[in-house]
């Protein structure tokens, strides 16, 4: 993806190489730099805050982890002809994120504190079906 700009640059010196009297030397690397830049920002701002790590002890959203033992309950999928949203919907959404990310579905957990918060995926029956068991499994554990 970052190599699109310079690629496309590359292509536009050969043509003008082949066809045209004018070459622009100083114009095509200038603008490969700078769309390889713009792209590289954009790749490590997805990577760092559209990604999700979820392992035994901890859910990270983005740049934000949740350990397991704070998830009491996951919510119920919401329902896409409901009239009314459901609480978790409007939810703070982990990852520092204003909103669940583009081409990804909120889920609704409900933390030890109460609050209920907005967890993601674009898989989010995969993730649900992850978490289900290391939720009962902190929850037995907490329970000895």
């Amino acid at each position: 993806m970052v190599a699109f700009g310079p690629v496309f640059c590359l292509i536009a010196l050969v043509i003008e190489l082949l066809t045209g009297p004018v070459v622009h030397w100083f114009a095509l690397p200038l603008f490969a730099a700078l769309l390889s830049g713009f792209i590289s920002v954009q790749v490590v701002a997805a990577r760092r805050h559209a990604s999700v790590e979820l392992t035994s002890s901890s859910l990270r959203q983005g740049t934000e982890d949740l350990p397991i033992v704070e998830i009491v309950k996951i919510m119920p999928p919401a329902d896409p002809e409901a009239r009314e949203m459901q609480p978790w919907e409007t939810a703070r959404t982990l990852g520092e994120l204003s909103a669940v990310p583009r081409r990804r579905s909120g889920i609704g957990l409900r933390l030890t504190s109460g609050a209920l918060v907005q967890a993601w995926a674009k898989d989010d029956k995969g993730l649900r079906a992850q978490l289900e068991p290391l939720i009962a499994k902190s929850a037995r554990g907490s329970m000895e």
